[in-house]
Order: structure tokens, then sequence, then C-alpha cells
């Protein structure tokens, strides 16, 4: 009876104090064992953006409940390709040119 659980924590930026939410996925054999195979998912803050993966002292962080999350097949291309466009546009937006060349 293998399981995955996903691990949602939160916790302020150290940016712009907005949330941070962080995620892990592990596996279980059973309902009794360890968690085995903890990979991180990631963390973003969703006021700013910014990628901070882990809580500065003094903050604390707020653990949720590990949630049992069934795993899916193959990931379709297709949403790999829009992530990375998607994020190409939002890094082409941020950056702003320095010298404007006549047109």
């Amino acid at each position: 009876m293998r399981k995955q659980y996903l691990h949602l924590s939160a916790f302020p930026c150290d940016m712009c104090a907005g949330p941070v939410l962080s995620g892990s996925v592990a596996v279980r054999e059973n309902e009794i064992s360890k968690e085995t195979d903890i990979r991180p998912v990631g963390a973003i803050c969703l006021s700013c953006g910014h990628r901070q993966n882990k809580v500065t002292e003094p903050a604390r962080a707020c653990h949720f409940p590990p949630i049992a999350w069934e795993p899916v097949g193959a990931i379709d291309p297709r949403h790999l390709t829009a992530a990375f466009v998607e994020a190409l546009n939002r890094a082409t937006e941020t950056i702003k040119p320095v010298i404007q060349l006549p047109e």
C-alpha cells in the first residue's frame, strides 16, 4: 500500500514579508513506515515571486498536515513548454533596457 504525500509549509518572505509556500513530496510504503524518497517541489512567495526555500530566523514556518497525493503518469511535455515560456515572459517583463537605441 505505497502512498505519496504532499507536505506544505508557509512562512514570511525575506523580500516583502508576503506568504511563501514551500512544498515537498515523500513516499510511505505503509501507514506506519517512515517516509522515504523525499523530494522538494519548490517554494515561492505569493506576493512578489521570490524563490526562498528556507525560513529565516526568527520567523517560524507553519507546517500543514501531509496530504495523500496520487502519483500521475508521465508529465506531458506541453505543460513543461508552457511553464518555460511563462517563466521567460516573466523574466523579460522584469528586465528593463539600460540603453535606449534610436529607432
